[in-house]
């Protein structure tokens, strides 16, 4: 080894990458394709990554972002894990289509607690980002005027509750913990009866990939988050490790986008973190570690806060097609 070279230390988070929710959506674009042959539709990203969706097109998958799009067919039309709303899958049974609901099923269980506030007389507050589809198809769950969106503390301050009506409350699943925390506390203070969903609306992916970042972050000198700029839950991460004392905090969509001025900065050695939003792949992971590697003296440590061992299963319709390792290769780099 060139004893000149640089040293880096490489605090690799973990759980990072793919959840659950994300793993099951890819699993049934995969498997409709096997069973039912290309072309598949999918109704929006089926997660929001470019190197998935690209991945998903080379395999026959054809991304939409209007049913309009779609030609009368007979293949099936896949709805992504963000959710949609109701309009949706009624537009689909109105044009005969053959379609797959891809929703993680903790963006479901959302859904199904704004409907119950709903039917219990409550007006609903969404916490979450406006214009982003998990926030289209949760308010599209129920008539119009009856969700209220809370973006920021100032919303929550301004928010004028309806005559006649309780309050209660859900959040986006892939909030900041700490932002969506101050946002209800505010509500809750201004309104004594707001109610709380039933379980708690901010995933555990995202929580879980939030606290690792937040152990990890002090004192390193660059964080690293792999993801999407259109990824809500990759962007609250930069967020977190930036606010918990990483030096800089960037997001990277590949290794050619690593800010390495960053590091040729320093003449010392610096410590690096890193992690992946919950629809990065992990092979991205791994070209962002092996090109660190490449130019520096690295030292890889595991920055591991929980082990996670959530599952779904894909729906009925797909469980009698196996699925190999290679037909995830795109995205875990299998043989």
């Amino acid at each position: 080894m060139n004893q000149n070279r640089q040293k880096v230390r490489l605090l690799l988070c973990g759980p990072r990458g793919f959840c659950a929710g994300v793993d099951r959506a890819i699993q049934i674009v995969v498997l409709a394709i096997k069973k039912y042959g290309a072309p598949v539709y999918v109704r929006h990203e089926i997660v929001h990554n470019r190197y998935v969706v690209e991945g998903l097109e080379a395999l026959g998958a054809v991304f939409v972002e209007t049913l309009d799009e779609i030609p009368d067919t007979a293949q099936p039309v896949i709805f992504s894990a963000h959710g949609v709303p109701k309009s949706v899958p009624e537009a689909a049974q109105a044009r005969n289509l053959f379609f797959l609901d891809a929703t993680c099923p903790l963006v479901s269980k959302v859904h199904k607690q704004a409907m119950l506030h709903d039917r219990r007389g409550r007006h609903v507050l969404l916490v979450g980002h406006r214009g982003h589809p998990e926030v289209i198809g949760t308010m599209g769950q129920l008539p119009e005027g009856a969700v209220s969106l809370i973006e920021t503390l100032d919303d929550a301050d301004q928010f004028e509750r309806p005559a006649d009506l309780g309050l209660g409350y859900v959040t986006q699943t892939t909030l900041s913990v700490d932002d969506t925390a101050d946002i209800v506390a505010r509500l809750s203070a201004r309104f004594d009866d707001l109610v709380a969903p039933a379980a708690e609306s901010i995933c555990y992916a995202t929580t879980n990939r939030q606290e690792a970042v937040r152990q990890a972050a002090p004192g390193t000198d660059l964080f690293i988050i792999v993801g999407a700029p259109n990824s809500s839950n990759s962007m609250r991460l930069v967020e977190v490790a930036e606010r918990a004392g990483a030096a800089h905090s960037v997001l990277v969509q590949n290794a050619s986008d690593i800010p390495w001025a960053v590091v040729e900065d320093r003449t010392d050695s610096i410590t690096v973190g890193l992690s992946a939003g919950a629809s990065a792949p992990e092979v991205l992971v791994e070209e962002i570690v092996e090109a660190f590697r490449q130019r520096y003296d690295l030292s890889v440590e595991l920055a591991e806060t929980v082990v996670e061992d959530e599952e779904f299963l894909v729906m009925r319709d797909l469980r009698d097609v196996p699925l190999e390792a290679s037909d995830m290769a795109f995205v875990n780099g299998a043989a």
